[in-house]
C-alpha cells in the first residue's frame, strides 16, 4: 500500500510485519517518483542541446496540452488499477462521450447539458462493467475489453462512420477546450485542479484507504467489514466517468466529434500508470507518479518528433518503455511476496 495509515476504527491494528512492508512499499513508490522526475530532468537537458526547439514556451505548452485531458482518465485508471480492476474500454467511451455529447447539441439541446448527459452516460457504462464483474464474477479485463469493442461499435452506429462537426459550439463552451487564463490553457488548470485534489484525497481520506486495503488483500479486506464489491463497483464507475468527462472536453478543444477518436489511448493510459508505479497486481500507486509517467512518455514522444525519427519506431521505443515498467514491477512485487 502506497499511503500508510492507521487501522480504521474497530479494526485490529496493523502487525510489525505487515507495518514493515508498507513503509518498505512506500519507500519504494517515492524513490519511482524521484527516479521518474530525474529521468524526466535528464531528458530535457539532453534535449536541450539536442534540438533547440525543445524548451521553447510553444514546445512545452504543446506537450503540457498533448497530456494533460488524457491525464484527466489516467487519474480514474490509477485508482481502479489501485484496487486491482482495469479497464480497456476508456478509450471507446471517451470517443462515446464527444459523441454524445454532439449529437445531443445538434439536436437543439445546450451543449453544457449535453457534456452532463454524457458523462452520466459514461459512468453507466461503467456501472455495467462494475456489474459484470461483481455480480456475475467476470475478469475486469474480460468486461472492458467487451464494452471497449461494444461501446465503439455504438460511436460507429450513431454517426454512420460520419465525423460530427461542431463548429457553431457557443464560445462559453469552447473555452474549457481552447481558452487561456493569465496565458495557461484551461485545459491545464483542469488538469492540475483534479490531479491536487484527487492526489489528497486518495493519500488522506479514510474512505479511500478501502481502495488500497481490496487492492492489497482482498480476502483480509472482507474480513475487516469493507465491502469489497461496492468498492470495486464505484471506483470502476469512477474510471468510466473520467473518460467521460475526458471526453466532454475534447468536444469543447477539437469542436468536433469523430467515432475513431481514442483508439489505443487505453494503452498510453496505463502504460502511464503502471510507469508512475501502479502495479496491475492492485494495492500500488500515486496520481503523482501516474501523472509523472504520462509526462515522461510525452517528452520522449516531443523529442522523438523534433529529431525527426519515424512514427513506426516511436512505437516500438514507447513499447520498450512500456516493458520495463511493466518488468520492474513484477520484480517489486515478487520481492515484496518473497519477503
Amino acid at each position: 500500500m502506497n499511503y500508510p495509515a492507521q487501522a480504521d476504527a474497530g479494526h485490529l491494528p496493523a502487525a510489525p510485519a505487515r507495518t514493515e512492508r508498507m513503509s518498505l512499499t512506500h519507500k519504494l513508490v517515492r524513490m519511482r517518483e524521484a527516479g521518474l522526475l530525474f529521468i524526466i530532468a535528464l531528458l530535457c537537458v539532453g534535449m536541450s542541446f539536442a534540438s533547440p526547439h525543445f524548451l521553447t514556451w510553444d514546445n512545452i505548452r504543446a506537450m503540457l496540452l498533448s497530456f494533460s485531458i488524457e491525464g484527466i482518465v489516467v487519474v480514474g485508471m490509477t485508482i481502479l488499477l489501485i484496487v486491482g480492476g482495469i479497464d480497456l474500454s476508456v478509450g471507446s467511451v471517451v470517443c462515446f462521450a464527444m459523441v454524445i455529447t454532439g449529437k445531443l447539441f445538434l439536436m437543439g439541446m445546450d451543449p453544457w447539458s449535453a457534456g452532463l448527459v454524457a458523462i452520466g452516460a459514461s459512468a453507466l457504462i461503467g456501472a455495467m462493467i462494475g456489474g459484470c464483474v461483481t455480480r456475475i464474477g467476470l475478469n475486469h479485463f474480460i468486461a472492458s475489453l467487451a464494452f471497449m469493442v461494444i461501446v465503439r461499435g455504438l460511436c460507429l452506429a450513431l454517426t454512420q462512420g460520419t465525423p460530427q462537426s461542431l463548429f457553431s459550439l457557443p464560445a462559453e463552451f469552447k473555452f474549457i477546450g481552447q481558452g487561456t487564463l493569465g496565458g495557461v490553457p484551461v485545459v491545464i488548470l483542469i488538469f492540475l485542479g483534479i490531479v491536487l485534489v484527487s492526489d489528497f484525497v486518495l493519500r488522506r481520506s479514510t474512505l479511500l484507504r478501502r481502495v488500497f486495503y481490496t487492492g492489497s488483500n482482498e480476502k483480509a479486506a472482507l474480513y475487516s467489514g469493507i465491502r469489497v464489491g461496492r468498492v470495486k463497483f464505484w471506483v470502476t464507475v469512477l474510471c468510466a466517468a473520467s473518460a467521460g468527462l475526458a471526453g466532454v472536453i475534447y468536444t469543447a478543444r477539437f469542436g468536433a466529434a469523430t467515432p475513431t477518436f481514442g483508439v489505443g489511448m487505453e494503452l498510453n493510459v496505463i502504460a502511464a500508470a503502471v510507469i508512475g508505479g501502479a502495479s496491475l497486481k492492485g494495492g500500488s500507486g500515486t496520481v503523482l507518479g501516474a501523472v509523472l509517467g504520462l509526462a515522461l512518455l510525452s517528452v520522449v514522444t516531443s523529442s522523438l518528433i523534433l529529431l525527426d525519427v519515424s512514427p513506426y519506431w516511436q512505437d516500438v521505443i514507447k513499447g520498450l518503455i512500456l516493458l520495463a515498467a511493466v518488468t520492474i514491477d513484477h520484480l517489486l512485487n515478487s520481492r515484496k511476496t518473497a519477503r
